[in-house]
């Protein structure tokens, strides 16, 4: 009784239940089939296929609530919420389109690894006798792919810049 699914298929007789067959052998007609209710007009094989493509935008959410590190926020303006939309958003887009270049390439990588290996990603600036150098750390695990499948090139691992600023001082 503690199950609402089960409960359906049950019939209250007195202090006893008993399991209602003609009420299994009328959803037997569902067994095996798909069904959906939309309010729209488009026809039955779009409202599917826009069903199916559900799962990928659910998906992306909860990757972006795990994966991308999100917690959760409370906004109070308008403002905000909009904001934090569209950087959803963009965050949606910008993972649709790098599966779209490492699909070509036959690349299957874990959303979880590409996060991680871009986020060690590492550069430091440093000062010394008055000329700024930039140093970058080594593009470990998929980020080099990652980089390659976007046909962007990996910055120098060494590079001259303008002297850095010390914090607190302009």
């Amino acid at each position: 009784m503690g199950n609402k699914g089960y409960r359906k298929y049950l019939r209250a007789g007195g202090k006893q239940f008993t399991v209602d067959e003609d009420k299994i052998t009328e959803e037997a007609r569902y067994d095996c089939k798909w069904v959906l209710t939309t309010n729209t007009d488009l026809p039955a094989k779009e409202v599917a296929l826009k069903y199916k493509q559900l799962w990928m935008v659910e998906d992306v959410f909860r990757s972006m609530k795990s994966l991308l590190d999100t917690r959760p926020v409370y906004h109070k303006c308008d403002e905000t919420i909009r904001g934090h939309v569209f950087c959803s958003f963009l965050a949606l887009l910008l993972r649709r389109e790098l599966e779209q270049r490492l699909a070509p390439k036959e690349w299957k990588l874990e959303w979880a690894d590409v996060i991680r290996d871009l986020d060690n990603m590492v550069e430091m600036e440093v000062t010394l006798d008055g000329k700024g150098y930039v140093f970058r750390g080594q593009a470990a695990g998929l980020a080099g792919k990652i980089f390659q499948a976007c046909s962007v090139a990996l910055p120098p691992i060494f590079r001259s810049c303008s002297p850095c600023t010390p914090a607190g001082k302009a």
